[in-house]
């Protein structure tokens, strides 16, 4: 998200089932939108809770169709459902995709069957694992980690990058 030749670049290693990760979700908008045209995000896996795998290959097979970033947004909002870890029902994610106007459904089903995806989590949870990434989120501003885990440090670490 965000231009590719933008000055700040956040990486955000995130688990689609981690509730961290949901709860962080709206700070990291709120920075892209403050900071619009300056920053660009790009999201990485760190597949830690059982189902994430599940919910990844979803989203990766809504990219095809350009309406990730909405998905990623549904998958959040309904995570509380799916995601329960006492009762986890990842098949409940297909009742809140219909929200997503324009996603054709039966086009997600097929796709989300992409060996290619299962490889983005591994080579993404090699990376992470180098990258010392052990737990969820885990941001990295302009390759460099963020130094406290809070809105704010992320925020003025963000700051920092384009003052420079």
């Amino acid at each position: 998200m965000g231009p590719e030749d933008a000055p700040v670049t956040i990486v955000e290693f995130l688990d689609p089932e981690c509730e961290s990760c949901r709860a962080f979700y709206p700070y990291v908008k709120n920075v892209m939108a403050k900071y619009e045209g300056q920053v660009r995000l790009v999201v990485r896996y760190a597949a830690f809770h059982k189902n994430s795998s599940y919910a990844i290959a979803i989203l990766e097979a809504t990219r095809k169709q350009d309406k990730y970033w909405e998905t990623l947004g549904v998958l959040f909002k309904s995570q509380p459902a799916w995601g329960n870890h006492h009762n986890p029902r990842p098949d409940l994610i297909w009742n809140y995709l219909p929200t997503i106007e324009g996603l054709d459904i039966e086009k997600v089903k097929e796709d989300m069957h992409d060996p290619k995806f299962m490889e983005i989590v591994k080579k993404d949870m090699e990376d992470g694992k180098k990258l010392g990434v052990r737990g969820t989120p885990t941001f990295f501003i302009n390759g460099k980690p963020l130094k406290n885990f809070s809105y704010n440090q992320l925020e003025l670490q963000v700051k920092e990058e384009l003052e420079k």
